[in-house]
């Protein structure tokens, strides 16, 4: 069974920053590649950002790309994703995801495996 853990979430002003943490078990985590997404209230869930197996490649929604940095530990089984320069419209709940390749992937539909999601509040 895939466990995924999410932390890191909270209230930070405009301007802000804080980094959220997911932590895998079940699974050799270093093999495949992880996301993040959020979903803020009366929208549907969009893509922050990618990771592959290795680290080696990342991919980033424009709306965040230059603001936010995901990374990963494999020896930790966890993956990060930095926030920087945060906007009140970056306010909604995160979550992290797992697939099944070792690449990137932008689809919600091609991961198998969710955190249970942590809230991020942007105030203005």
């Amino acid at each position: 069974q895939v466990q995924l853990v999410e932390s890191g979430g909270g209230l930070v002003q405009a301007g802000g920053s804080l980094r959220l943490s997911c932590a895998a078990s079940g699974r050799t985590f270093s093999l495949y590649g992880m996301g993040w997404f959020r979903q803020a209230p009366g929208k549907e869930r969009e893509f922050v950002a990618a990771i592959s197996w290795s680290g080696g490649s990342t991919v980033y929604a424009d709306s965040v790309k230059g603001r936010f940095l995901i990374s990963r530990d494999n020896a930790k089984n966890t993956v990060y994703l930095q926030m920087n320069s945060l906007k009140h419209e970056d306010t909604a709940v995160y979550y992290c995801a797992s697939h099944t390749s070792r690449g990137t992937r932008l689809s919600e539909y091609e991961y198998g495996y969710w955190g249970q999601g942590t809230q991020v509040t942007v105030s203005s």
